[in-house]
């Protein structure tokens, strides 16, 4: 599969918070605001970018050697919780407002299964290490164009008058199930059209 398919592949086809559903507790929980969501998308793409390639390393070049492939899941759950820590800190110090704003859902990016699905499908896809870097890095980038699209959403709902029954959390599922339906017009033959299948 060519770089731009598995691209397209992530980022639209299965988009993993429209189309898989997987991820959802930051999606809600983040996008209320573009700030946050910016950088919760930024720091997620960050860290499945870096994870698909350390995983894959890990995987290819120790646990395959020594046939310890079983140990697959722990493994890359230990080095997720390793590399969210470092962005934590990161972020802590280079921008405590975004630091603050992000709260409790910055460290939960390391039980998002986002991170774990894509460092998963690597070694399921069989990609080599490029691709898995670009699929990491576009199943981020999936997120992060959902979260967006989300928060900017939530920002004119604020806005607009809403009943009280549907405001919220209520109307975010409402237009997050509207967003789902829109990325379902994205399937497989697009990329078929495009003869990048």
């Amino acid at each position: 599969m060519s770089y731009l398919a598995i691209f397209l592949t992530y980022v639209f086809i299965n988009n993993f918070i429209l189309v898989q559903f997987l991820g959802l507790c930051p999606f809600i929980g983040v996008s209320k605001n573009s700030e946050s969501a910016i950088g919760m998308g930024l720091a997620l793409t960050f860290v499945t970018g870096v994870t698909s390639v350390v995983c894959w390393i890990v995987y290819h070049g120790v646990l395959v050697p020594l046939g310890l492939e079983y140990l697959e899941t722990i493994t890359f759950i230990l080095i997720i919780a390793a590399l969210v820590q470092l962005v934590e800190m990161v972020i802590k110090k280079i921008s405590p407002s975004l630091y603050k704003a992000l709260g409790i859902f910055l460290p939960l990016i390391t039980t998002n299964c986002i991170v774990l699905g894509i460092a998963l499908i690597n070694i399921t896809e069989s990609y080599n290490l490029l691709e898995s870097f670009v699929s990491g890095v576009s199943a981020g980038l999936g997120f992060t164009l959902a979260i967006i699209l989300m928060s900017n959403i939530r920002e004119k709902l604020d806005l607009t008058p809403v009943r009280k029954v549907f405001k919220g959390v209520p109307i975010a599922f409402i237009s997050a199930g509207l967003m789902a339906l829109a990325f379902m017009a994205f399937d497989k033959a697009l990329l078929s059209n495009l003869h990048l299948a």
